[in-house]
């Protein structure tokens, strides 16, 4: 009797935390995936991707996640059409050919209630690589215009590029190390 009692207290409590995972759709309206890099030491070159897809999966008792972000590469936009037509050559991004770059996460860490870090791959060129996202800003909320739950922050890592196979101007003084940043909130589905 006593282990057919237990065995319903831990699927009850296995049930329960089942229940607080919930998958999250990114709004592309409110996330953004944008880079920095120092330009010869005078000022800082910004640039964005302005299509992005994905989904992230959160479990907040549990303490776990899943995240996926597909970006267009040929989305990408400096404000400077000569400049986004060379970031999409074989120097850069190759958009032809590799027309999407995606971060995917499996390890979620929190500090209390709140993400703190992502850790897992992005995959440019054809390359993947281990990467970690920092959080600076974490939160849910409930939209009072959608009714449903909204999560995201503002998240952001320091890649080389080269080590994706991007080695153009290394020589001549263009930087290696890029500041990606990651602004997003997703919708509870």
């Amino acid at each position: 009797m006593k282990h057919v009692l237990l065995a319903a207290v831990l699927t009850t409590a296995l049930a329960s935390a089942h229940a607080e995972s919930a998958t999250y759709a990114i709004d592309p309206t409110h996330t953004f995936v944008s880079f920095e890099a120092n330009h010869f030491g005078t000022s800082t070159l910004r640039g964005r991707f302005d299509r992005k897809e994905g989904s992230v999966a959160l479990d907040k008792a549990g303490k776990s996640g899943k995240a996926d972000i597909t970006i267009d590469t040929t989305s990408v936009s400096t404000g400077v059409p000569a400049l986004d037509t060379h970031l999409k050559s074989k120097d850069f991004f190759n958009a032809a050919e590799f027309g999407t770059a995606k971060f995917s996460a499996d390890k979620f860490a929190f500090n209390g209630d709140k993400v703190s870090e992502l850790t897992g791959t992005l995959t440019l060129l054809g390359k993947t690589q281990p990467v970690t996202l920092k959080a600076s800003n974490f939160n849910c909320y409930t939209s009072p215009l959608l009714k449903r739950e909204v999560c995201g922050g503002d998240f952001e890592t320091t890649i080389a590029r080269s080590s994706y196979g991007m080695p153009y101007g290394l020589n001549y003084g263009l930087p290696d190390n890029i500041r990606l940043l990651i602004q997003i909130e997703a919708i509870k589905q």
